[in-house]
């Protein structure tokens, strides 16, 4: 049985830079490093990684899938347009709002922000 997400990973070939565009440009919580090789970051109950996955068949900058919550999606954009990274428009749903980055070597990810639920009228 499946208990949890134990971590997600996204391959790069230079970790040092990504590093620091993940602690330092997007505001990650800096987790374990295993010197230049492999860094952890804490987000929410889980981990993400960057490291060369190369060796084991993953392509740097080819990574796609993770979503990280933010508490301003409009704001976290403008941030990191203004720090240089490659950021798309918000694209907003009933749900939610969104847009999608890249990082330094191609890696995709997405800014998401949940809507607040409407309160149901009581009858």
């Amino acid at each position: 049985m499946i208990k949890d997400i134990a971590f997600f990973a996204y391959s790069v070939r230079d970790v040092p830079r990504a590093r620091d565009f993940y602690r330092d440009v997007l505001g990650l919580q800096a987790g374990d490093s295993f010197g230049d090789h492999w860094v952890e970051f804490d987000v929410g109950s889980t981990t993400f990684g960057v490291g060369n996955g190369e060796a084991l068949g993953f392509q740097p900058g080819a990574s796609t899938g993770a979503a990280f919550e933010v508490d301003d999606v409009v704001a976290m954009r403008e941030r990191l347009k203004a720090s240089g990274v490659e950021v798309g428009d918000v694209h907003e749903f009933p749900a939610c709002m969104t847009c999608f980055a890249s990082d330094p070597e191609g890696n995709r990810f997405a800014l998401h922000q949940r809507r607040t639920p409407a309160p149901h009228n009581a009858a």
